[in-house]
């Protein structure tokens, strides 16, 4: 379990993360949303013990990280600004990860080039963008880590390509019973990847929440009356955002689908539909409920 309590970080007179506090249970997903520079490379930074809290404990199973190699060796990290040894090629590149972590599998390595195409005996610095973090991310799951991490894990790669990543994570995950942090600016890159989410904004998390109750706490209904309404017609729903135009109402309801329908269904409406909710929506939604307002920080979250 990583345990992260009331840990501040400060770069010349700005903190980057104040106070934050979370736990991340084994065996899960946990995924770090937010805009560039929210805070997110710093709080992976901090949690693999790269920086130095100022304020705060960060431990990994009971193991303070700072300076702790019992603790450096429980995890692997995939930061977003990738180094490799210069001139190196995968094979080398394994071997030093090999010397370093006692559960490497070379097994697993040359498995996981073939998967995704890449010849371990050419010189990385050739490689694309893309290939370079789908090198990084293959080195790191050979690594078999009981904690990994992972910094704007899908930024270069093809559509393709990044739902094999997402699917290797998950597998790991699920097999291994391993726990992956996964940052990213974009909330389409993690709904369906993760267990728990969670929202950095200003340096702290103003938002953790697992998936499933996000997807099933908010629905969208459209409804039509005969006759001209308002908003307080609908009593006993609990009406997240209402808007109307003409005699048709778009509303974003919280709380059980099939009793708030049933209480709509007796106004005997015109038009009753149901609608999904994509994360993202139910995203924003649930901020704006908690006064939060990110329509021009956070945009392409």
């Amino acid at each position: 379990m990583i345990s992260v309590c009331n840990v501040t970080k400060t770069f010349s007179k700005t903190a980057a993360l104040k106070n934050i506090t979370c736990t991340i249970p084994e065996g899960s997903i946990y995924g770090m949303v937010g805009s560039n520079g929210a805070g997110k490379s710093t709080f992976l930074r901090l949690i693999t013990g790269v920086y130095k809290p100022d304020n705060g404990v960060i431990t990994i199973d009971n193991l303070s990280v700072w300076e702790n190699p019992k603790a450096k060796e429980l995890f692997m990290y995939v930061p977003d600004d990738l180094y490799f040894i210069s001139g190196a090629s995968m094979n080398r590149m394994a071997k030093l990860y090999a010397s370093l972590y006692p559960n490497f599998s070379f097994d697993r390595f040359h498995s996981l080039t073939a998967t995704l195409r890449l010849n371990p005996d050419i010189n990385i610095g050739t490689f694309s963008k893309g290939m370079k973090r789908q090198a990084a991310i293959i080195l790191a799951l050979s690594t078999q880590p009981k904690y990994i991490f992972f910094d704007e894990t899908f930024d270069g790669l093809d559509s393709v390509v990044r739902n094999v990543i997402k699917r290797l994570i998950y597998n790991d995950v699920a097999e291994r019973k391993a726990t992956a942090i996964i940052t990213s600016h974009s909330l389409r890159e993690l709904e369906d990847t993760c267990d728990q989410l969670a929202l950095l904004h200003k340096g702290g998390i103003v938002f953790e929440r697992d998936v499933s109750d996000l997807k099933t706490s908010l629905f969208k209904v459209q409804i039509a009356l005969r006759e001209d309404y308002d908003q307080s017609v609908f009593e006993g729903v609990d009406i997240v955002h209402f808007s109307k135009k003409g005699s048709v109402s778009n509303m974003i309801i919280r709380g059980d689908r099939e009793a708030s329908v049933e209480i709509l269904q007796k106004l005997s409406p015109l038009i009753l539909d149901i609608l999904p909710l994509s994360l993202e929506e139910v995203f924003t939604y649930e901020m704006s409920a908690l006064g939060y307002d990110f329509s021009e920080e956070t945009e392409g979250i």
